[in-house]
């Protein structure tokens, strides 16, 4: 079982992926360097990860919801996703029925958090 303690958070990942991505040293090392916002690019040059690595790297820790994706909107109309940390701790504990259970804390949400993922579900329902 995974908490999320945002109020209104989204569904909560399934255990697995949580442990698949902190699992793997690719998904440790682009945690690392998530300081600030960045793109694919960007996290694969940081990284020294080649891109289609990063990207299959980022889809694993976006499914553990561990990421979340903005959208910068740019003047020239090309959009870029920018991928941030969005856990401050991650626990895993044993439950008195001997389950495993996973707790994650989120940062608090600003303003400019709420249009980017705003923005960024209007993006996905665009593209379908």
């Amino acid at each position: 079982m995974v908490r999320d303690t945002r109020p209104g958070a989204d569904t909560e990942p399934d255990l697995q992926p949580v442990l698949d991505a902190l699992d793997d040293p690719d998904c440790r090392i682009i945690i690392e360097h998530l300081e600030k916002p960045m793109t694919a690019g960007e996290v694969s040059e940081e990284c020294d990860i080649p891109m289609s690595t990063t990207y299959r790297k980022l889809d694993l820790l976006s499914e553990a919801k561990l990421l979340a994706e903005g959208v910068e909107v740019r003047q020239d109309g090309h959009h870029a996703t920018r991928y941030r940390t969005d856990f401050e701790n991650v626990v895993v504990s044993l439950t008195d029925d001997r389950t495993l259970d996973v707790s994650i804390e989120r940062p608090a949400e600003d303003a400019a958090d709420r249009l980017a993922t705003m923005w960024g579900e209007v993006r996905k329902e665009a593209d379908r």
